[in-house]
């Protein structure tokens, strides 16, 4: 087996856990995921089936995620798993005045993760030091974050701000809401999260555990091919002669026509349309070179 499943993560399940169900219920052991996602989130968890797992850094890396934010409210976690620190009105607030603050957390910007949070320090995880109650020096990240957009807005027994926030790997949704909290003067905290797209899955096209499950039992379930989700990166098609040298480790010599991306990478396919890897390009004076580097044929 080798592919992906854009599952949709349920609430109350951590993405090992995911992992976990996936592996019993195909019953392969090489199973793994492309991002983790907080216990209480739901939304899109690429799941990568076989050698597939070995393809997970080079899918998309750009994730969108609907956001409600809660303001007058402050936590240990930054979202309403943690206890509540701070308290305070934030009726007064108005849309008007929140929205020309997105600008501070567009573009390249530096950011301090919650302090629950898997990041490593000194070999071990912040969320393990800081139930130590350990002081910790959170390092501070640079972040890209593409957009930030009005979805919903309510003044009821909550002052909540529905986003969809667009972004690059390693950005905390729960560190720009209780950001933008601070900003406003009356604190904030993530109240829900659901991610909407993730290495190139979104959302729509996602399955529950248990749509997975009925599908296995059926017989009808089947896995995303690698090659729907790496359309991003170009590709080059090679004689099955060729195909089958670059897959016993052996480089291939063609002719210069400018594949070369930022990172030097490619896929890889035969002329009978099968998908057989990421390549490597060396450039040379006169031809390029396709130097294997990951072969899941």
């Amino acid at each position: 087996m080798l592919g992906f499943i854009p599952l949709n993560k349920p609430s109350g399940f951590t993405s090992h856990d995911c992992v976990a169900k996936v592996r019993r219920l195909l019953n392969i052991k090489k199973v793994g995921h492309g991002g983790t996602l907080d216990p209480a989130a739901t939304g899109v968890l690429p799941i990568a089936v076989g050698k597939a797992t070995r393809l997970l850094p080079f899918l998309p890396e750009n994730k969108a995620y609907r956001a409600t934010i809660r303001f007058g409210m402050q936590t240990t976690t930054d979202d309403l798993q943690g206890e509540v620190i701070q308290r305070q009105s934030a009726s007064h607030l108005t849309i008007e005045e929140i929205k020309p603050l997105f600008n501070d957390f567009l573009g390249e910007i530096e950011q301090i993760p919650p302090i629950y949070s898997a990041i490593q320090r000194d070999g071990k995880r912040l969320y393990e030091l800081a139930r130590k109650g350990e002081i910790v020096d959170i390092p501070v990240r640079r972040v890209k974050v593409d957009k930030i957009e009005v979805l919903d807005w309510y003044v009821e027994e909550f002052c909540e701000l529905v986003v969809n926030i667009e972004c690059g790997p390693g950005t905390y949704i729960r560190a720009i809401a209780r950001d933008i909290g601070d900003k406003l003067g009356v604190g904030g905290t993530l109240a829900a999260l659901t991610r909407t797209k993730s290495c190139g899955m979104i959302l729509s096209e996602s399955i529950s555990l248990e749509e997975l499950e009925k599908q296995i039992e059926e017989g009808t379930f089947s896995l995303n091919e690698p090659g729907l989700l790496l359309k991003h990166l170009p590709n080059i098609t090679l004689s099955l002669e060729e195909g089958k040298r670059w897959c016993q480790g052996q480089k291939i010599a063609i002719s210069s026509i400018n594949f070369v991306t930022d990172d030097d990478i490619i896929q890889v396919n035969n002329e009978a349309g099968e998908f057989l890897g990421i390549s490597q390009i060396i450039s040379k004076d006169t031809h390029q070179i396709l130097k294997p580097k990951v072969v899941i044929k």
